[in-house]
């Protein structure tokens, strides 16, 4: 039975940097923000900030078919996507469970200070995954964030890939 890691972390707790990991381990990485850059540009460059979530929409369900495909033909899929709220994440899972696969979440819990300095060091950058955030909007995606609940199967991660590997391979190895 394959895996479905969904990534849950504020902007900037390192769900890009976990979801390459994974897939440097044969897991199928989908990106929503690598998508929405490749169609539409830069958030706030090639488009205005706020049809940002008009412009995701449409991807987010592309991906949510390709999600569903990979793991029908028996890959594991790591979903780079932040899952803010519970309502997403029980969705991506019931997806992938319909899809014959065993979801998982991992949630990567990150502090305002820590994911201040991350953001400004990326805010520099120009690619996908450097959408610009301000310290309102990332008090803003605090107060809109869900973190995981206690009735969720969650693995956290602290930032130890070869952890959350070794997490994973048991998780699968349980289910068998």
């Amino acid at each position: 039975m394959p895996l479905a890691v969904l990534l849950a972390g504020i902007t900037g707790s390192g769900k890009t940097t976990v979801a390459r990991a994974l897939a440097d381990h044969g897991y199928t990485r989908l990106s929503v923000d690598e998508e929405v850059h490749r169609l539409h540009g830069r958030y706030g460059v090639d488009y205005p900030e706020h049809t940002y979530f008009e412009r995701e929409r449409p991807v987010v369900e592309a991906i949510r078919q390709r999600f569903v495909k990979e793991l029908e033909a028996g890959n594991d899929v790591v979903l780079d996507h932040g899952l803010w709220r519970r309502a997403e994440r029980d969705a991506w899972q019931q997806a992938a469970r319909e899809a014959g696969a065993h979801p998982l979440v991992v949630y990567l819990p990150a502090d305002r200070e820590e994911l201040l300095g991350r953001l400004a060091e990326r805010n520099q950058r120009e690619d996908a995954n450097a959408l610009t955030v301000t310290p309102e909007a990332l008090d803003d995606f605090f107060a809109r964030f869900d973190p995981p609940a206690d009735d969720e199967e969650v693995i956290v991660c602290t930032g130890d890939l070869d952890a959350l590997v070794a997490a994973l391979s048991a998780a699968r190895h349980k289910q068998d």
